[in-house]
């Protein structure tokens, strides 16, 4: 659930793009881009749709991710006061951090021992899901519109009708052989 100024929306999104984009960096969309620290050049995990797919119903963190956002501030507010720096009141504290920082926060939030793991992982994961699956789009949708994640990994296009065929084996040779009861639709006897 979204929060219900355009202060706390800003801050929310900011700060979920900040934290998508420490676990698959990606250049920045603008030079003046705060929650993209651009550690990585071309698309990352923000370019990817990780807002969106983290915002779906299906995740079970949406309603919750005002609430994330908020936490993270506080620990990059604590993991400053920590360190003797300064944070730029104009954007989120996870935002102000540099890249290491950043990163350096969320190694400690996503360790074995800490007592929030489990959170921070789960948002992590729908990070990825969203860079290396397009977990939030049809595959056919995304790959129509070049999402970089599977753009990168070289994802084969399905055929023009929408299915996706090897006739040639998807790895170049047969791995197995067919069972004998196999439906001509490849389904199991």
């Amino acid at each position: 659930m979204q929060s219900d100024t355009p202060d706390e929306d800003r801050s929310r999104t900011l700060t979920l793009e900040a934290y998508a984009d420490t676990f698959v960096p990606g250049e920045k969309r603008a030079p003046d881009d705060r929650a993209i620290a651009g550690a990585a050049s071309g698309p990352g995990a923000v370019a990817a749709g990780a807002l969106e797919l983290l915002e779906t119903p299906a995740t079970g963190v949406a309603d919750g991710l005002g609430d994330l956002a908020r936490a993270l501030n506080g620990h990059a507010q604590k993991y400053a006061a920590e360190h003797d720096l300064v944070i730029d009141p104009s954007v989120p504290a996870f935002v102000a951090l540099s890249f290491a920082d950043r990163t350096a926060v969320v190694t400690g939030l996503i360790a074995p021992d800490h007592p929030e793991k489990d959170i921070w992982i789960l948002a992590a994961l729908f990070c990825f899901m969203a860079f290396d699956t397009a977990a939030h789009m049809h595959t056919v949708d995304a790959l129509a519109a070049g999402h970089p994640g599977l753009t990168a990994m070289g994802f084969a296009p399905p055929d023009a009708d929408g299915l996706w065929r090897f006739p040639d084996y998807s790895y170049g040779r047969q791995l197995a052989s067919v069972h004998p009861d196999t439906t001509p639709a490849g389904d199991p006897g």
